[in-house]
């Protein structure tokens, strides 16, 4: 199905309608549902209308047992080498010779006039 042309809040609420009826196959009831996640009853029933917070909808998620499909539902994207040269700055390329303390010592000291 092709979401792109749903508004946002429609968007909200075929998200709150399959919580609902995921809820509904794992044979849960809203007060279950609410006591296992910490939020009230209301709060569930605002959810599955499609007018949850995202901590909301993570909470349920987490009491439904449902957070393994959250790749699926947004998989991870890895970093772009652009992106990924951008984060990084400059590095150095290369370190500057060792020096030797004695004869370089004394060396640089007459180049000074010390």
């Amino acid at each position: 199905m092709n979401y792109s042309h749903m508004t946002p809040s429609a968007l909200a609420e075929l998200m709150g309608d399959r919580i609902k009826q995921y809820r509904l196959n794992c044979n849960k009831s809203q007060d279950d549902i609410a006591m296992i996640a910490g939020v009230t009853r209301q709060r569930i029933a605002r959810a599955e209308a499609g007018k949850a917070t995202m901590e909301t909808f993570m909470a349920l998620m987490l009491a439904l047992d449902a957070t393994d499909y959250i790749d699926s539902f947004l998989p991870p994207t890895p970093i772009s080498p652009i992106q990924l040269s951008k984060l990084k700055g400059k590095e150095r390329v290369r370190a500057s010779s060792s020096r030797t303390i004695g004869d370089n010592a004394a060396q640089q000291e007459d180049d000074l006039g010390w």
